[in-house]
């Protein structure tokens, strides 16, 4: 199979993940699919298993408007041409009747060349604004095909440069094809091969391709070598008939030759309940399981692989014996209380278990030493900023309650009955001060890269603290991270360590800063998505999440990935009316990569400092900008 399964990239090339997240939504409005999602692969793929489809690398290093719009002709290919439009049933059957001719991959690959030309033709008509980017496919892959035609033909690969050949002959005709030698010979398919401008179904194009066979087969010596195509293999691979599961006895079985007519149909027929078909744990089929919840709480998703958590004795030979629960992971996370996340997290944290907990209070004399010296020399800034904020609230104040059309008579304003057309002589009393209307959640990377700043971290949290408890404002000051040696492809455990939670209010959590400590990775975008939850159906008229990291995220099999789920979630939160900062916290500054991936991630909302010794005066600042904002929306 030509699917690139193993498709490693080999540098740190990082991706624009905003972008990523604009062509997803596009692929999601073309298919109607919401669970469709888009990555990046060496050739256009699909994947029913994984509801994903892949553009190419190929339009990588190029020009941006051409990276832009050869992308934009991947995404209208896959999402509306093979999505809608081409058909599964004809392909199924084409593929076993390739088992009687010598070279079924060139054959195969010429059917999606035809049938890739007859959809950009089709979906052109259909969304004539997709014309300008099907150009520049045409024009970039003819570039391509014209400097690989020679190397194919110089090494002696005939077959790659047969589908060189008939790809520049539908896309740029007959005039431009080279002449002489094993060239005239390939010239003898073109009659045939001319159908393809007429071919109106997936059905016409296979019968193309027959047509082509015979000559196919006396023109070469071997098959094709190289893969053109990929999109069409996985398919094949994924695609599952109708058919109860294995597991049923003495039920009636589906039809399991009726194939599905359109992607669409296969894609719209997946569900994660049915994606395996295999173990233990697929008794029935799903439609016929029983209704009413289980009887215990302890249950965990099945799985193919997994060991008993109870080994026990029959009642045969000991009616009196008793399970015992064996020393698994399994078990362990069962005793922790962790919670499974779910899909309500978004599908790259489906298997994360996670744990919420208050930080034990340290009872380290010399730690506790530090926190009060540091508070004593942040005092002053404190106080500072205290008196800054109040001069401002007492002058909105004060704007806000004299000089009103009612209330109570000012004698001093008498004169202005007979100087204004328009009095305002009255005023009322000063209502009790409120507290600012506005409400914080600070996540801090627990991650072991945070070790080298720590006793930094710690300050800038304590000062972070003690300016919302001067100014009465709940907040969450919250230290996230993932176990990174119990994480597996079935679990992976995050912690969530509660320094200060919303309803602690004044509470001082000197002792909890104080016990801070590293420990392995960072999943930032579960742990936004978390703190999301927690602001989103807050009260308070401003909610502010901030974020204190060193670094991109890095977890178990979420590193690439990683930075596109962190940018969905800051998006996700930004719709909730949350304001999401980004403080940067490292030991240099930045390189203009992270610049750039910060830029990606937080857009416009992610802060520097100079180095790490200024974070400190850096928090201050951003704490004094962001509530001098929240002063003025008062």
């Amino acid at each position: 199979m030509a699917e690139m399964g193993r498709f490693i990239q080999f540098n740190n090339e990082q991706i624009d993940a905003r972008q990523m997240i604009s062509y997803e939504n596009l692929s999601k409005a073309l298919s109607q699919n919401l669970s469709l999602e888009l990555t990046e692969r060496k050739l256009i793929e699909f994947n029913p298993r994984e509801e994903s489809i892949a553009m190419s690398v190929f339009w990588r290093h190029r020009e941006q408007e051409i990276t832009h719009l050869g992308r934009l002709s991947d995404i209208y290919l896959l999402s509306e041409g093979f999505w809608r439009h081409f058909s599964i049933s004809q392909w199924m059957s084409f593929q076993q009747e390739m088992i009687d001719f010598d070279f079924p991959k060139i054959l195969s690959q010429l059917v999606t060349m035809a049938e890739e030309f007859r959809l950009m033709e089709l979906v052109g008509r259909i969304r004539p604004g997709t014309k300008q980017a099907f150009r520049v496919r045409s024009t970039s892959y003819l570039a391509t095909h014209h400097h690989q035609i020679k190397v194919h033909q110089q090494k002696g690969f005939l077959a790659e440069a047969l589908v060189n050949y008939l790809y520049i002959a539908i896309h740029e005709g007959q005039q431009k094809l080279p002449i002489g030698g094993i060239y005239d010979d390939f010239s003898m398919l073109l009659p045939s091969w001319q159908h393809v401008y007429d071919s109106q179904s997936t059905k016409q194009s296979i019968d193309i391709i027959y047509r082509l066979a015979p000559q196919i087969q006396q023109l070469l010596k071997q098959d094709l070598k190289l893969d053109f195509y990929a999109l069409l293999d996985s398919i094949v691979d994924d695609f599952i008939p109708d058919h109860e599961h294995k597991g049923v006895a003495c039920m009636e079985e589906g039809n399991s030759d009726e194939a599905k007519d359109t992607i669409d149909e296969v894609f719209r027929s997946w569900h994660r309940e049915s994606e395996q078909d295999e173990g233990t744990h697929m008794r029935f089929e799903l439609e016929r399981g029983n209704e009413g919840k289980t009887l215990s709480d302890e249950a965990v998703q099945g799985r193919d692989e997994q060991q008993p958590t109870e080994i026990g004795t029959g009642g045969d030979s000991d009616a009196t014996a008793k399970p015992k629960k064996d020393d698994s992971f399994s078990t362990k996370t069962l005793k922790k209380k962790y919670t499974k996340s779910g899909q309500s997290f978004g599908r790259e944290h489906e298997q994360v278990i996670y744990e919420e907990k208050r930080m034990e209070p340290t009872v380290e004399a010399g730690a506790l030493q530090r926190m009060a010296q540091w508070r004593l020399e942040q005092q002053p800034h404190v106080r500072a900023l205290m008196l800054e904020l109040r001069k401002r609230m007492a002058q909105k104040k004060a704007d806000k309650r004299t000089h009103l059309s009612h209330g109570r008579l000012d004698a001093k304003q008498l004169l202005s009955f007979v100087t204004e057309s328009r009095p305002r002589p009255f005023y009322k009393k000063d209502a009790p001060s409120k507290p600012l209307d506005a409400v914080f959640g600070l996540l801090i990377d627990g991650s072991a890269s945070m070790m080298d700043k720590m006793d930094e971290t710690k300050q800038a949290v304590l000062l972070f603290h003690d300016v919302l408890r001067e100014l009465k404002i709940a907040h969450d000051l919250v230290v996230f991270y993932e176990d990174a040696y119990e994480a597996t492809k079935e679990s992976q455990p995050n912690t969530f360590e509660w320094l200060h939670k919303l309803e602690d209010g004044a509470k001082d959590a000197a002792a909890e800063i104080a016990a801070m400590e590293p420990h392995e990775d960072n999943r930032d975008g579960f742990a936004i998505r978390w703190m999301t939850e927690r602001l989103k159906n807050r009260p308070e008229k401003h909610r502010f999440l901030l974020v204190f990291s060193d670094g991109e995220p890095s977890a178990f099999e979420y590193a690439q990935n990683g930075i596109l789920d962190t940018a969905e979630a800051v998006i996700a939160a930004e719709k909730q009316q949350i304001t999401v900062l980004h403080l940067f916290l490292n030991t240099d500054l930045p390189s203009e990569e992270q610049m750039r991936l910060f830029a990606t991630i937080y857009g416009k909302q992610s802060i520097v400092a100079d180095n790490v010794d200024q974070f400190s005066n850096l928090t201050l600042r951003t704490l004094r900008k962001i509530l001098s904002l929240v002063v003025q929306g008062m």
